[in-house]
């Protein structure tokens, strides 16, 4: 079980160290990549997944209405801890309850559960990351306009690709070879943008980020139980839930803090201490769900 444990979160941490130590070397402008990679690469794995002959979003309504259980369920219990610290709800919550689902959530469930959980996996990505561009906007901004969220390139893929499995539209194979190549770069890029981006995180804050790297994996995997119960989840999909709610807060987070100045320092101290954490929680919630 240790070996499998590694053999999975070795190549994640790994390419995640790789970034970290030459993003502190070199310190380059990630912002092309990352632009590249939420504008076309990210989208592409989201699409050619949705629109997989295999994929059937019936088969996943569950797993969908867990993990709108486990974000929201993970705000409501996030907000009286950050009322205990004296921290305002609108910095610690967000990322209490938007994880890593992208970074870090999609290559553990293929290193886990193999390429057939990637469907799955995006199931949960799709519903945190529009939670995340949807309510963590709002959250921060009540004049968020969320008709426009469409415009959102992950989102406007997802609907894509769902309306091609709805529909059993045929996508032609090569083109569909063709935007499956373009989304095999996300992943990687991804982890090596989330260790360059993490050389950026302050430290500071120890006493609230130390707490906010117990309530997050907690928080996630309270709800994620509740939700297996709940919902009759069984064997792959309760594990990959379970999984879900362990992430810890996403990078996306203090992009959003900055953007609308709600302590931009605080959250990316949120963020660092919280990734730097799942070193330890990530492994033994593996241990747990693949026993």
């Amino acid at each position: 079980m240790l070996e499998r444990i590694l053999g999975i979160v070795f190549p994640i941490y790994g390419i995640v160290a790789v970034g970290f130590f030459y993003g502190r070397v070199k310190k380059p402008d990630m912002a092309f990549a990352n632009q590249l990679n939420m504008a076309i690469f990210v989208p592409a794995l989201v699409f050619a997944a949705l629109a997989s002959k295999s994929f059937d979003i019936m088969n996943h309504v569950d797993l969908l209405i867990g993990a709108m259980i486990v974000v929201l369920g993970s705000g409501v219990l996030a907000w009286p801890v950050a009322r205990a610290l004296g921290v305002a709800p609108n910095t610690f919550v967000p990322p209490m309850m938007f994880t890593n689902s992208g970074n870090m959530g999609l290559p553990l469930a293929v290193l886990a559960f193999g390429e057939a959980a990637l469907p799955a996996a995006v199931v949960l990505f799709f519903v945190e990351n529009t939670l995340h561009y949807a309510l963590g906007t709002w959250m921060l901004d009540r004049q968020t306009k969320l008709v426009m969220l469409w415009r959102v390139p992950v989102i406007a893929a997802a609907i894509g690709g769902l309306a091609v499995s709805l529909l059993h539209i045929e996508v032609w194979p090569p083109l569909w070879i063709g935007v499956k190549m373009l989304g095999d770069v996300s992943i990687p890029l991804l982890l090596f943008s989330l260790g360059v981006r993490l050389t950026d995180s302050p430290l500071g804050d120890w006493k609230i980020s130390m707490v906010g790297a117990v309530t997050a994996p907690a928080s996630g995997l309270l709800m994620a139980m509740a939700a297996n119960a709940v919902l009759g989840l069984e064997g792959r999909d309760a594990a990959m839930l379970l999984l879900f709610g362990a992430l810890p807060p996403a990078v996306l987070n203090y992009v959003f803090a900055e953007k609308y100045h709600q302590e931009p320092a605080r959250v990316a101290s949120l963020v660092m201490v919280g990734n730097t954490f799942s070193l330890l929680t990530i492994p033994l919630c593996l241990a747990w769900v693949l026993r």
